[in-house]
């Protein structure tokens, strides 16, 4: 990895000591991932429970419905870890794995404050979109693992999904150190002059983690869940625990390239890591927000909706932000 000039984390500053260092960033990513996520997760809960008038949400637990997120946890360790007799075992196992070590691999580039992170690479936006494309592998080895026809017909159609959107996601991110990018933002925050940027990244990362109304592959009505048909107990929350671990992830990055990081809004002296915090909680609530609101596309729509149309209009905001920077 290669350090970026600006930016020392906490950890350097406070001690010098190599291996330290590194054991606390490692602490840090990762408590980081195992409790914010299960925080997103319990926020949906409770939004869904509201949204869609579902009681059961609210009764784990004596006020309002306190304890799901720990009587889900409970279930998840009691269920029989299941194995079809027919699947790869050694890929089946892997398989969750694959697919939640890139979303820890993304936090570790993410930016909390302009001392809050565990590395600043000069590349870090190509690190961060390198890692995301990772995740497909995991979906394709549970779906071909399985021995499911489903659940490999699910994971064929997410291939083709992240395919298609990895490249307006990848366009309308384009630049390089996420402190940079966000130390570049004090005076005026991205999404205003790049508007249809952030929308065209939002609905890229919607359709990366395969969220409504992007969920075609884990479409339970023609393909039961898809790649994660045949999953039970841990393996299976680990998949759900990638989810919202992507979530974080997806809406941090957003947060970095369009919403200024940590940088607060003028006027109000809110410390960069608790602003940061906010609107990763902002954004992953709009994740929810579409979940509850939004019907499932028609494979063939998604494919045309990013082929035909996110691509064109990332090519074409390439162009007029290069004839911008030209002319002004």
């Amino acid at each position: 990895m290669i350090l970026a000039e600006a930016g020392v984390s906490i950890f350097e500053q406070a001690f010098s000591n190599f291996w330290l260092v590194l054991l606390l960033k490692t602490v840090a990513v990762m408590g980081f991932f195992l409790v914010v996520p299960l925080g997103i997760g319990y926020i949906e809960h409770k939004g869904l429970a509201h949204m869609q008038a579902r009681l059961g949400p609210m009764e784990a637990g004596r006020f309002h419905g306190w304890a799901q997120l720990v009587a889900d946890g409970v279930k998840f360790i009691q269920k029989e870890d299941v194995v079809p007799e027919a699947a790869d075992r050694y890929v089946f196992s892997l398989a969750p794995a694959v697919a939640m070590i890139p979303y820890i691999a993304i936090l570790v580039v993410l930016p909390l404050g302009n001392t809050v992170f565990a590395e600043n690479l000069d590349v870090g936006i190509f690190f961060v979109l390198a890692m995301s494309s990772i995740s497909v592998i995991g979906i394709m080895m549970a779906g071909w693992s399985s021995a499911n026809k489903f659940s490999l017909i699910g994971a064929l159609r997410a291939a083709a999904q992240l395919i298609a959107y990895e490249l307006p996601l990848v366009i309308a991110a384009g630049t390089l150190s996420m402190i940079g990018i966000a130390e570049a933002q004090q005076h005026l925050w991205f999404i205003i002059p790049q508007l249809p940027g952030f929308l065209i990244f939002m609905m890229a990362a919607f359709a990366e983690l395969q969220r409504p109304p992007f969920d075609m592959p884990i479409a339970d009505s023609e393909i039961i869940f898809g790649a994660y048909t045949e999953y039970t107990g841990l393996k299976f929350a680990f998949f759900l625990l990638a989810e919202y671990g992507g979530i974080v992830a997806f809406s941090g990055i957003a947060a970095v390239l369009y919403l200024g990081g940590y940088q607060p809004l003028p006027g109000i002296p809110i410390p960069g890591p608790l602003m940061m915090m906010g609107k990763i909680g902002a954004l992953a609530f709009f994740f929810i927000w579409l979940r509850a609101t939004y019907p499932r596309l028609r494979e063939d729509q998604l494919q045309r909706f990013s082929w035909l149309a996110l691509i064109p209009l990332s090519l074409a905001l390439i162009m007029g932000v290069a004839v911008a920077k030209v002319a002004f």
